[in-house]
């Protein structure tokens, strides 16, 4: 493994593309430790102590601690998936859209445009939601959070976030054109990986003030060692069907019968739907958390992690968000379509509709077994931090985005490897991500 990190610095491509997705998150991590000016910290640090365990913690871990000081990253990339989320339904259902998915690049450069305004309309929505909201916040003593609220605070407030989103934007785009893995995924991976040291910390203290006991602490960490076994052991699950091919004669070429598969993951949309799913609550739970008004506030407690409203809800966009980023992905018409194109079949169906129908069968099936593998995942946390009284929001929701990134990010850097002849990580061993 040692000698596969030295031949990264070997290929001068490899090399860059991994320097340069290094400095990138470094400048990522650098904004999330700009204040956002018209702020009392003190105030707002003692709100946040209190929302531990809560959705704002859990958007806190996504933002990698941007929200709890308030920073210039305060919003992080969420505003950006949720404008992806709607762009990619309104394919579906809007015509105009839809055909524009279809003109190939320029097609989906226009797509990508369209989802850049609808992420500064939504930063300048959640933005002055969390302005107004901060304006009727006190600290401790009764101090004001916003020492000078008004108009020209909010104006401030929104603008600054709203920057601070679309910079993070192009950092990832950027991440993603010049540098290794995705750029996206990776933001949110670094966010929540930099939270480990806080939280093991706030365990150490509780533990050593007697408040968790060492064996609450050994069997989380069991859980959260069998929960990262169970991802990478799914996440590389495939379903391969077997396709022949006749014997065929192309000009002066003969090419003899041969056998192949047709890889099915059991996971087909990766981290997506508990991404996409975390998007869609935390967008109007955020803002309403920062409206004190009662009703609003009932309605963003019901939605924090552990109640049942939102596991309900959780669990429910998961499975949506699993058919419908594996239908966007994955076509079983034209899948069978090319099989039928090179002369192959699989054994038993008829080339054809219903080879796609076979596929989208087996497809289907494996969608709910990821649904459920996925969703069952993502609710451990909420678990524990009701059972255990947890001082953080990390578990399988986190596991589960950053063993997928990483395992995604590691098998993109042996891909580069292994085209140039050298060993991957593991000698004999071919790490698999989630393309």
């Amino acid at each position: 493994m040692f000698e596969a990190f030295q031949n990264i610095f070997k290929i001068p491509e490899l090399k860059k593309r991994v320097l340069f997705s290094l400095g990138m998150l470094a400048v990522y991590r650098v904004g999330c430790h700009i204040p956002t000016p018209g702020i009392d910290r003190i105030a707002l640090a003692h709100f946040f102590k209190q929302s531990q365990g809560t959705l704002l913690g859990m958007f806190d871990m996504f933002s990698g601690g941007a929200l709890e000081r308030l920073t210039v990253f305060a919003l992080g990339i969420m505003p950006y998936i949720s404008s992806s989320i709607i762009f990619q339904l309104l394919t579906v259902v809007v015509p105009a859209i839809e055909k524009l998915s279809k003109e190939g690049d320029a097609g989906r450069k226009k797509i990508i445009q369209y989802t850049r305004y609808g992420t500064v309309v939504l930063s300048v929505v959640q933005g002055l939601g969390i302005a107004v909201g901060l304006e009727s916040m006190r600290g401790p003593a009764g101090e004001l959070v916003v020492p000078a609220p008004g108009w020209g605070f909010r104006i401030m407030t929104v603008i600054t976030l709203t920057a601070g989103t679309a910079f993070i934007m192009w950092l990832g785009e950027q991440m993603s054109e010049k540098g290794i893995g995705n750029g996206i995924s990776l933001i949110i991976f670094a966010g929540i990986v930099v939270r480990m040291p806080s939280a093991i910390g706030n365990t150490i203290k509780l533990l050593n003030a007697g408040q968790i006991s060492l064996f609450v602490i050994i069997f989380i960490i069991a859980v959260m060692f069998a929960v990262v076994a169970a991802i990478v052991f799914v996440e590389r699950g495939q379903r391969r069907l077997s396709i022949h091919y006749a014997k065929r004669v192309v000009g002066l070429k003969t090419f003899n019968a041969q056998t192949s598969h047709l890889p099915l993951k059991i996971n087909m949309a990766g981290v997506i739907p508990p991404i996409f799913a975390s998007s869609i609550i935390m967008f109007p739970a955020t803002i309403a958390n920062f409206i004190n008004v009662p009703w609003v506030q009932n309605a963003a407690k019901s939605l924090s992690p552990g109640n049942l409203i939102y596991n309900i809800f959780f669990v429910a966009f998961i499975v949506f968000f699993c058919y419908f980023y594996t239908a966007v992905t994955f076509n079983p018409i034209d899948v069978a379509e090319n099989i039928k194109r090179q002369g192959g079949y699989i054994p038993g169906i008829r080339p054809g509709k219903e080879t796609s129908d076979f596929i989208d069968t087996v497809l289907t099936r494996l969608t709910f077994a990821g649904a459920i593998y996925i969703s069952l995942v993502c609710v451990l946390p909420s678990i524990l931090i009701g059972k255990f009284n947890l001082p953080f929001y990390f578990g399988g929701t986190a596991l589960l985005i950053a063993v997928g990134v990483g395992m995604d990010t590691v098998s993109q850097i042996e891909s580069h490897l292994i085209t140039r002849n050298y060993e991957g990580f593991l000698k004999g061993v071919r790490i698999k991500g989630r393309r």
